[in-house]
């Protein structure tokens, strides 16, 4: 693997910090009186949910789905399921978390498969939300926040399953370290 140079910090530590308690303190008011079925889509969500459920404040169980649909930094268009859940999600409130929509792809197979196994409800919630990428409309109920349409990583995402350790949220340069 060839280094890459960080051309410039699109969102810092601190602004994480804020985004997450704030998601935090949302989702925790819209489920009080109801327990909670996360669901990380792996691999980008991993630090976002590690961070935001320390934030939510109602039961709440995890599991973990594996999808993918990009090669490098292209979609594929083409969902693919990794790794299912291990528990039923039959009769729970269900909220999937994301790293990044674009597309909207994702979300849209998601909901459409998972609907069929008789959760209460199902919504969404991401980190990062590029709206100008999206090719199907998709709902999400929780946006930590509408970034511009580069590539980024860290904070979970990744360029070939590199710098998704980074702290904060970066745009690479094209030039090699």
């Amino acid at each position: 693997m060839v280094e890459k140079k960080i051309d410039h910090i699109l969102v810092s530590e601190d602004k994480i910090r804020q985004m997450v308690e704030r998601l935090g303190a949302e989702i925790t008011r819209d489920y009080q009186g109801k327990d909670l079925f996360l669901i990380g889509v792996l691999k980008g969500s991993f630090v976002f949910l590690a961070d935001l459920v320390r934030h939510i404040r109602v039961p709440c169980r995890i599991d973990f789905m594996s999808v993918s649909s990009y090669v490098g930094e292209k979609s594929t268009g083409v969902v693919r399921i990794n790794k299912d859940l291990d528990y039923s999600i039959a009769g729970e409130h269900v909220l999937i978390v994301e790293d990044i929509v674009d597309s909207g792809l994702t979300l849209r197979h998601l909901k459409a498969l998972l609907s069929t196994r008789g959760p209460k409800s199902i919504r969404f919630a991401t980190a990062f939300d590029k709206p100008s990428r999206r090719k199907v409309d998709v709902d999400i109920d929780y946006i930590g926040m509408t970034i511009p349409d580069e590539f980024i990583v860290g904070y979970g995402l990744d360029l070939d399953g590199y710098y998704r350790n980074y702290p904060e949220v970066v745009v690479l340069s094209d030039e090699d370290v």
